[in-house]
């Protein structure tokens, strides 16, 4: 509390009552805070370099979901008009799902108590039903993309908007067996009820971002808005409802909806757009990038400015060949239209100043490559992959792909796990209600069910610098044990040994028949 001294100083300079509450206050933090530990170097508040340091932090609902709305937006602006971020977001796309993610069944043979000839014989009797369902867009709720399109939709908008819902709802169509269809659902539909902004205002404290925990923190149901937030039918409010969808069903367990997501802190119930930790960045590079675009479009203009005594009652010499739609700002009389070529009359008393752009920018390419270096790294993208440029040497490119695969596998991996093994369940579970699997026991013991629904999934193969090392190498790893075919086979080729072998199996008979020899590398009598 002021003392009855600091009031007459308050009263008589307030520039100096105002010194000494700050001086108090001073001296306190450093009462309270010890200089000791972590105190004496990133969490001190005296050293000149961190006391501007204004890092004020918050739980992950008002560092994260009060933000939400901005990101999205912003994160999906830079991939529409930003080559940088466009490129990678689909970078990630072509690597991480390519034309889509495949499931080889791997039922646990051991567990159900089947030979390898039966657990074989019912593998390819389970992908021959799957793709079935997955090849034809009935698996689409919109009916406009097959499993495996869904797929790359789903990812890019994970990038783009930090998480995606999808719902399985059952739809009985003409001319397939299967009901099951998956239903995308953007982002931002998903919100609180009666928060009309989009920017997730606290409503109900139990609704976060649209996301419904109980007491324990367990997400129970998730508020789905019928049109979209940022839609301009939104923005009459009697028009917005929302719908409650619980996360599982409550006497079957079966999941209602998905929610593909990678969580970042404790507490956080909505996901980050991969491009948000550099979307300043990624502006200025943008804002520049154009800049610098327009700066060398208009140095690359041959234009000629005639000054006269007298104002011309004509048009200027060489406008009544310009064309009219080529006047984009002809309504402006400050505005002076350049072109190649262009020759402009101006007034009486104007002067035109010549202005040297120096464009093209020696030090635009270093600049912009110090910059994507930076951005790649926070993206977990090397900067050859980013930039798709593979000029060092073989090492250098090598590591580098390798690198970047690292984080494909991972979220490869995450994908099938969020996204992909569950709609895989689902389907199968209702293959073998129908009949069209035959699985036994199926439904009566989680165990027995989980080992009918194991499966791989292959999707798009690393990229190969030299194809010869890669297959030898792959060939060392088979012979010591430390892989196999079938693994060597999808991550090489993205094939399937089985096929590759019943495949090989008939070429090579038809390639005797042909030619007389077993191996179809050999060249015949004939041709020899």
């Amino acid at each position: 509390m002021a003392s009855a001294l600091d009031k007459i100083i308050g009263y008589i300079s307030p520039e100096k009552a105002l010194e000494r509450e700050y001086a108090r206050s001073k001296l306190k933090a450093l009462e309270e805070v010890k200089n000791s530990g972590y105190g004496n170097y990133g969490a001190s508040r005296s050293k000149k370099s961190l006391k501007g340091w204004k890092a004020d932090g918050g739980s992950a609902v008002e560092d994260i979901h009060d933000h939400m709305s901005t990101l999205r937006q912003r994160s999906r602006d830079l991939y529409m008009g930003v080559p940088l971020a466009n490129g990678a977001v689909k970078t990630y796309r072509t690597n991480v799902i390519g034309s889509g993610l495949t499931p080889k069944p791997t039922i646990d043979g051991g567990a159900l108590g089947l030979t390898e000839e039966q657990a074989g014989k019912l593998e390819t009797e389970i992908s021959r039903e799957f793709n079935l369902w997955a090849d034809s867009v009935n698996c689409d709720a919109e009916r406009l993309s097959n499993f495996y399109d869904i797929q790359q939709i789903a990812f890019l908008n994970w990038l783009m908007s930090g998480d995606v819902f999808a719902t399985l709802p059952m739809k009985q169509r003409a001319g397939t067996p299967y009901e099951l269809c998956i239903q995308l659902i953007e982002a931002d539909r998903v919100c609180t009820p009666g928060d009309y902004t989009g920017i997730g205002l606290e409503v109900d404290p139990k609704i976060i971002g649209g996301v419904e925990v109980d007491s324990h923190g367990e997400v129970v149901a998730y508020h789905i808005a019928k049109q979209h937030p940022l839609s301009y039918r939104a923005r009459f409010r009697e028009r917005q409802e929302w719908t409650r969808v619980e996360a599982f069903g409550k006497q079957t367990g079966r999941r209602n909806i998905l929610h593909v997501m990678a969580g970042e802190r404790i507490g956080q119930r909505r996901g980050v757009p991969i491009l948000a930790p550099v979307i300043e960045s990624l502006k200025q590079i943008g804002r520049y990038t154009d800049a610098e675009l327009t700066a060398a479009v208009v140095n690359g203009y041959f234009s000629v400015f005639i000054q006269t005594e007298t104002q011309q009652s004509v048009a200027p010499l060489g406008e009544l060949d310009k064309p009219q739609e080529a006047l984009v700002d002809a309504g402006d009389k400050n505005s002076v239209e350049l072109g190649p070529g262009s020759i402009i009359d101006l007034a009486p008393g104007e002067t035109a100043n010549a202005v040297t752009p120096g464009r093209p920018n020696a030090n635009f390419s270093g600049f912009v490559e110090a910059i994507a270096k930076q951005i790649g790294a926070s993206l977990e993208l090397p900067y050859e992959v980013l930039m798709k440029q593979f000029t060092n040497n073989y090492s250098a490119s090598r590591a580098a792909l390798l690198e970047a695969w690292k984080s494909f596998s991972m979220w490869r991996d995450w994908m099938v796990g969020k996204f992909c093994q569950p709609i895989y369940e689902e389907w199968l579970a209702e293959a073998a209600a129908k009949g069209r699997v035959n699985a036994p026991g199926f439904f009566s013991d989680p165990a027995i069910r989980q080992a009918y629904s194991f499966a791989q999934w292959y999707g798009p193969t690393q990229g190969q610098l030299d194809p010869v090392k890669e297959v030898e190498a792959a060939e060392l790893r088979i012979q010591s044990g430390f892989s196999t075919r079938a693994k060597e086979a999808a991550e090489l080729t993205g094939t399937d040994f089985m096929d590759n072998v019943r495949t090989a199996k008939v070429e090579t008979k038809l390639w005797k028949e042909a030619t007389g020899n077993e191996n179809p590398t050999e060249r015949s009598g004939n041709e020899q």
